[in-house]
């Protein structure tokens, strides 16, 4: 049997020499051609360099970072100079004159240049935004009244002064924006991820079909290899007997129709490779090689632990509650908006007014605010509390979400668990019994060269020989595919015992610092 199988690598290779240089029309195009052995790990190393899906989710990714930093960028300091240079109005408004006890029209001509620079702290106590502003204070105007007659009153102002504004009874929007955004990133890199292992399936998919279509290559190659032999063995039979004559007729009539499925997997083996190639981004001089060689580990996975790995590896529980946080953020924000709040501010400084632009530095005199704003709803048709219940059933719609796929999870992972057992148990049991049939075609070819049998029990043989390797090619690819679906469960790739991201060289964990 192992000398059996060393012919059908042998055969592999004189088929594969044919069919994989697909891409040359002359042996010096051959030469120059770039070829690419393929296997799993090399079809993801290129997709993920030259997938425009992979860029674009990228881009993605560092466009929420970008965001996530502008809003970490309201925790430090920020200075701003706000100048009004000039101010020229000249208008006429209607007044409250108390003395007069009337309004009368006052016409103001005035002239105005005026700048305040501040500097601007969010207040974070151990590390927790207050939503609370402390601010340095820079102001300074010039401002000329004319009258009438053209007669001016002058004026020079300063002020520098400390002021604190804090807001009380409300949703911390500070501390909401940036929490936002670091979900927000989140989300991205964890949909990086899902996107990356979907593309990891696809791939697997195509592989293994081409995988497919090359072990069948090689078993049409093998199975023209034995009527090659058998067609030698009856043309000297029928030498020796003519009445076995028409033998060498059926066998050639069958090797026909072999090596007619030969050229038929090469041509599919040519098609997909080129289709592969360009989802690949490959070169339309480079070809493609695949060595579709058979090997059947058993593979012990644990229902339990397989669980874990899919409420932990995989984005779908940690995107669920990301939702779950910002329902709670929104209702937050709800339950703030048009409710009681109050706003108090705190200033304290020093001011000085004078004709002369000089004597506004000396003798400034204390200044100081002190705001307590608050807004207390009295009544609104049950708007506010309907809003509320609103979003607080949005949030109980993702609790029940995220409790409906830890049960879906748990489902799908012990399914598939078993459906990975039974394609495994067949693969086993298919790979002994292409053992015994390629034994029985070499015992059935021996018995043939001796005359002992007849032509159609020979082909008998050999057809069933290749029944029985198409029936272990379909029991492997069934357990490769079931291998793969656990692995796009899980996250992880049970028959190298470490996460799936891992293997393909992906960060496994999102990163939310800048």
């Amino acid at each position: 049997m192992i000398e059996r199988r060393a012919n059908w690598i042998r055969t592999l290779t004189s088929v594969l020499v044919v069919g994989a240089f697909f891409g040359s029309a002359a042996p010096g195009a051959a030469q120059e051609a770039n070829v690419v052995r393929l296997t799993l790990e090399r079809m993801v190393d290129l997709a993920l360099s030259n997938s425009f899906q992979v860029r674009q989710l990228n881009m993605s990714i560092d466009r929420t970072r970008f965001n996530l930093q502008a809003e970490r960028a309201r925790l430090k300091s920020r200075i701003d100079l706000n100048v009004s240079a000039p101010d020229f109005q000249s208008i006429a408004e209607p007044r409250w004159n108390s003395t007069l006890q009337r309004e009368e029209i006052i016409h103001e001509n005035s002239r105005r240049f005026e700048a305040q620079l501040s500097i601007r702290q969010p207040v974070v106590l151990f590390g927790y935004p207050t939503n609370g502003y402390l601010s340095l204070n820079k102001r300074i105007y010039r401002y000329n009244q004319l009258d009438n007659d053209g007669v001016s009153d002058l004026r020079y102002y300063n002020r520098y002064f400390v002021s604190y504004t804090q807001p009380l009874f409300q949703p911390n929007g500070l501390r909401n924006d940036i929490e936002g955004a670091e979900l927000d990133l989140e989300d991205s890199q964890l949909r990086f991820y899902r996107d990356v292992v979907e593309l990891v399936a696809d791939l697997s998919d195509d592989y293994f079909e081409l995988f497919g279509i090359s072990y069948q290559e090689l078993i049409n190659g093998s199975h023209v290899e034995n009527l090659t032999a058998a067609v030698a063995a009856a043309e000297t039979l029928s030498a020796a007997d003519s009445t076995r004559t028409i033998e060498v007729g059926q066998i050639r009539v069958e090797l026909a129709n072999a090596s007619e499925q030969v050229r038929q997997s090469e041509s599919q083996f040519r098609l997909n490779a080129a289709s592969l190639r360009t989802r690949l981004n490959l070169a339309e001089t480079d070809s493609i090689t695949l060595s579709p060689l058979i090997s059947v580990r058993p593979v012990t996975i644990n229902t339990e632990q397989a669980t874990q790995f899919a409420m932990e590896l995989t984005p779908r529980i940690r995107q669920l509650n990301i939702s779950l946080r910002e329902n709670e953020i929104r209702l937050e924000e709800t339950k703030g908006r048009r409710g009681f709040r109050m706003d108090l501010g705190f200033s304290y400084g020093r001011e000085a007014q004078d004709p002369i632009f000089d004597q506004i530095w000396a003798d400034p005199s204390n200044s100081y605010t002190i705001d307590v704003n608050a807004y207390l709803p009295i009544w609104d048709w049950g708007e506010r509390s309907s809003r509320i219940e609103g979003s607080r059933i949005a949030l109980d719609q993702s609790r029940l979400r995220r409790e409906e796929a830890e049960q879906s999870i748990r489902s799908d992972v012990r399914n598939q668990v078993r459906n990975v057992g039974e394609f495994e148990d067949r693969a086993l049991a298919m790979e002994q019994n292409l053992g015994l049939a390629t034994g029985l075609s070499e015992s059935s070819l021996e018995l043939y060269e001796q005359g002992l049998i007849s032509a159609l029990d020979l082909l008998q043989s050999f057809r069933r020989q290749v029944d029985t390797a198409n029936n272990f090619l379909d029991a492997y690819l069934g357990w490769r595919r079931a291998l793969l679906r656990i692995q796009q469960l899980t996250f992880y790739d049970f028959e190298l015992d470490l996460p799936l991201l891992e293997r393909f060289g992906v960060m496994s964990s999102p990163e939310t610092d800048s």
